[in-house]
């Protein structure tokens, strides 16, 4: 088999099992842009000829050629390794291909030509709070609540009324989608007063419609336009009626990629209407987790964060959570 056959005999396989809810996962791109350019440079080879060589050839023109950061490029390596151990499983090509390719090692720190990229660091509530205003009722809430329970975004986006056991006085949500379910791992979120507060004004009839949705949002906006408009709305605006099938209709929830475009959106808004001339640094839903499971471990320690951040080894954690300085500099201060 050529290389190219390869790829496209494991791409059926794993637009199958990188799929969900029947739409295939952001993990399927993710392999899609690591084969593209094996493909380009070596598609017309055979399968047993591409080696570390080769390997390391599609790396550099990952960075001089794509011009993509060290991190990225390591992560597009390893899946093209996953592809060929899945190739050595099926049979498809011998052993010997898949453990040649694991002698490549990964990119260092300062050893590289590959660009480096800024850390994900917390994000300071002065440039949270002033965003709030500036965004729908729906995307504020969420927004509020990522900050409150330190959860994904793709946890926060998907809440139900179904998933929420309200039969005590802390209420537990549990996403019916997250990230490491395909693990086995269960994922809870407790909800205290108030989380509960501000959850009880978007909660619906249905218990299985989501509470975020942008076609509320769209709703609330046009109710806030309505109620500060200063003329008097026309005849004809006023027999409007919403169009029937529209080429953007607004879908009943919010996904990662929408929650996000709707923050950027609410940070420029406050950007225009700000008075000083600092303005809001961009900021991202990640980083909403970050800088509550910083203050979180700075406050009960890390094993704390580690449970409401739902990781099951303390390891992860720490990308998450920055270590306390002042800890050190307090120790320093006092044995140095």
């Amino acid at each position: 088999m050529t290389v190219a056959e390869v790829l496209n005999a494991y791409r059926k396989f794993a637009q199958t099992y990188y799929s969900k809810d029947g739409r295939t996962t952001k993990e399927f791109v993710e392999m899609k842009h690591a084969g593209r350019t094996v493909r380009k440079l070596y598609g017309g080879v055979l399968a047993t000829e591409f080696g570390p060589l080769a390997l390391k050839a599609v790396r550099q023109h990952m960075i001089s050629e794509e011009h993509l950061s060290r991190g990225v490029v390591n992560n597009r390596v390893n899946r093209i390794k996953r592809i060929f151990k899945w190739a050595v499983s099926e049979e498809l090509v011998p052993s010997s291909v898949f453990e040649a390719l694991r002698t490549v090692t990964g990119l260092r720190y300062g050893r590289t030509e590959a660009r480096e990229t800024e850390p994900v660091r917390p994000v300071a509530w002065d440039w949270v709070k002033p965003v709030l205003e500036c965004v729908a009722a729906q995307v504020a809430t969420m927004i509020e609540l990522q900050w409150l329970t330190r959860m994904r975004p793709c946890e926060v986006v998907l809440m139900r009324a179904c998933d929420i056991d309200m039969n005590s006085e802390v209420w537990v949500y549990e996403p019916h989608e997250h990230k490491n379910r395909w693990r086995g791992h269960q994922r809870l979120v407790p909800l205290g007063p108030g989380e509960r507060a501000i959850i009880q004004k978007f909660l619906k009839s249905s218990t299985t419609a989501f509470l975020f949705s942008p076609q509320d949002a769209e709703t609330w906006r046009n109710n806030r336009r309505r109620s500060s408009r200063r003329t008097k709305m026309t005849p004809s605006q006023g027999t409007r009626r919403p169009k029937t099938n529209p080429r953007r209709a607004k879908r009943e929830r919010y996904d990662v990629d929408s929650y996000r475009r709707a923050i950027q959106y609410g940070i420029e808004r406050s950007n225009k209407s700000r008075q000083d001339d600092e303005n809001i640094p961009a900021w991202f839903p990640p980083q909403l987790r970050h800088s509550r499971a910083t203050e979180l471990r700075k406050k009960y320690g890390i094993e704390a964060a580690q449970v409401v951040l739902g990781h099951k080894h303390a390891a992860v954690t720490e990308v998450y959570a920055e270590r306390n300085l002042e800890k050190a500099i307090e120790l320093a201060r006092e044995t140095g």
